[in-house]
């Protein structure tokens, strides 16, 4: 799926002249954490967030009198003195999978998203993505989830389908991920109801390894040394 199809386009921007005040009033109204900044042409030139915001504040500890006129004379200067100007950002031709890469490696909270000339197209989220997964995954319907380990060859998933359609059972989706085993491998299938006794039976019986899936999500942090 490309992000095109599940990015934010009703935007809320602020322009780069803008104070302080104008922002915190837009992000308060329109209750958003990410404030894309533009200039007269739609360029994207910077990304204002809810911790720039914070980080702008002043100190919990001044008395209440000096907090006050602190933050009457922050709410004056311009959002480009706070913002962050180095913003990542990525193509509107990207997929799910890569912003996810991008938002995992760089660890931030949303992404613009701009055209081929930089002219802010969108904005995408991790809420943005989650929905995404839930929908592309199924689960949103209820159902149950699977961890089964299989051997790293060919037709084991293949075998995995074959025993659980035999039961009659659909699926909301699969997923396969690799395993700290290099010859194993973990697959996610999402089954499209709460009664799997039978159906993991039969997977036993088959020779396969079943687990939770938390314990297998712990075996992939890595370990401190």
């Amino acid at each position: 799926m490309f992000i095109s199809e599940m990015m934010v386009k009703d935007l809320v921007t602020i322009h780069h002249d803008a104070k302080i005040s104008e922002a915190r009033e837009l992000m308060d109204r329109n209750h958003v954490r990410h404030l894309p900044v533009v200039d007269s042409s739609g360029l994207l030139v910077g990304i204002l967030t809810d911790r720039d915001m914070r980080d702008a504040m002043p100190s919990v500890l001044l008395d209440k009198k000096s907090c006050k006129k602190t933050w009457d004379r922050v709410l004056g200067h311009s959002i480009s003195e706070i913002m962050t100007k180095d913003v990542i950002t990525i193509p509107i031709y990207y997929t799910i999978q890569d912003a996810l890469m991008v938002i995992q490696k760089k660890k931030v909270g949303a992404i613009p998203v701009v055209d081929e000339n930089g002219v802010l197209k969108g904005i995408l989220s991790t809420r943005d993505l989650l929905a995404s997964f839930v929908n592309v995954m199924g689960i949103g319907q209820p159902g149950t989830l699977l961890c089964i380990l299989a051997e790293e060859k060919q037709g084991q998933l293949k075998k995995i389908v074959d025993i659980i359609t035999a039961e009659k059972i659909s699926f909301g989706s699969v997923l396969v991920a690799r395993y700290w085993d290099a010859t194993k491998r973990g697959i996610f299938p999402y089954l499209l109801t709460n009664n799997v006794i039978n159906v993991k039976k039969k997977l036993l019986e088959a020779g396969f390894e079943l687990i939770d899936p938390m314990r297998f999500y712990m075996s992939q942090i890595p370990k401190k040394k």
